[in-house]
């Protein structure tokens, strides 16, 4: 039955061009704003060597301590469930904690993923594809080729069983701070910058820069799109914008929360991080099974329906 679902779909989806470009020779255009590279420029670091605190939390920890990627910190233990040791310390050299990146509560920063409540299959299936190259990340790729078959299923249970909350708020504006990116690709506001039109971007900054830096797994992020964006995405979204590709719930399921057949959900989670996923279809820089049936769907999108579609999904309540 599931075969015949998917027959069904891809029956349906914009066709790609006969004799388009074969993978390993596609390109995609970047947007700068989908893919932050860190700025010439930093502002300076400052670090007193002290405890730091988050709110509500009793923990302590150092900033040497908060970017030890095999330890990373957890301020809230009691939120979630036991954690396997993949997650909070990773598994040798080429396997970091997951924790680190994606957060002890699986939400995660834009340049990287929100995993929380994602499904099981889903999550190890992706690991498979970069193990196998088929999903092509400089770091993930590492630890795809890495990681052990028990750790990444302990890995995708631990992260399943996270429930998705607010993470975004999508605010949308003519005008942004100026911003720059930071060492490890994650964007601020740039102090004493002023602001700057906001173009055709998407500008995601954390809504607490302080408490985003400790890795607090409570602190999310403000997504400033441009005005107009949100329900330009939502016909796209929707009604797959006369025909350039298909409503997105047909596979993610009704309010984008995921679908019948263990499709991921989309709702609430990073513009920033889905733009690059759906860059990466168009460049078949995600090549495996389930991403083969996403190629169709991207392969007519422009940059700006790219813009607006994750403009409004970010929007949407996880």
């Amino acid at each position: 039955m599931k075969n015949l679902v998917w027959f069904l779909l891809l029956a349906s989806l914009p066709l790609l061009a006969i004799g388009a470009e074969p993978p390993q020779q596609a390109k995609a255009q970047e947007p700068g704003w989908a893919f932050p590279v860190p700025s010439a420029q930093q502002p300076p670091e400052e670090d007193n060597g002290q405890p730091r605190h988050v709110p509500g939390s009793t923990k302590a920890y150092t900033m040497d301590q908060i970017e030890d990627l095999s330890n990373p910190p957890d301020w809230f233990p009691a939120e979630h469930p036991p954690a396997p040791n993949v997650v909070t310390h990773g598994a040798g050299k080429d396997v970091l904690a997951c924790g680190s990146c994606h957060l002890m509560s699986g939400l995660g920063h834009p340049e990287s993923a929100n995993l929380a409540g994602l499904p099981v299959e889903y999550l190890e299936n992706q690991m498979e594809d970069f193990k196998s190259g088929a999903r092509v990340n400089a770091r993930m790729t590492v630890f795809g080729k890495a990681i052990s078959a028990e750790d990444s299923r302990a890995a995708s249970e631990y992260f399943a069983s996270l429930k998705p909350k607010p993470w975004e708020k999508v605010i949308e504006t003519a005008t942004v701070p100026k911003t720059y990116v930071a060492k490890a690709r994650m964007r601020f506001v740039l102090p004493g910058g002023g602001t700057e039109p906001i173009g055709n971007r998407i500008i995601e900054v954390p809504q607490n820069a302080e408490l985003v830096a400790d890795r607090d797994a409570n602190s999310g992020f403000i997504a400033y799109v441009p005005p107009g964006s949100v329900t330009k995405g939502k016909e796209l979204v929707t009604m797959g914008g006369s025909g350039k590709t298909i409503g997105c719930a047909s596979c993610h399921g009704e309010g984008l929360k995921g679908g019948s057949y263990g499709e991921p959900a989309l709702a609430g989670r990073s513009p920033v991080y889905l733009a690059r996923q759906l860059y990466d279809f168009k460049r078949f820089a995600r090549n495996g099974p389930g991403a083969q049936l996403m190629q169709p769907v991207v392969s007519n999108l422009s940059d700006e329906d790219i813009l607006n579609i994750t403009a409004y999904i970010a929007s949407l309540a996880p």
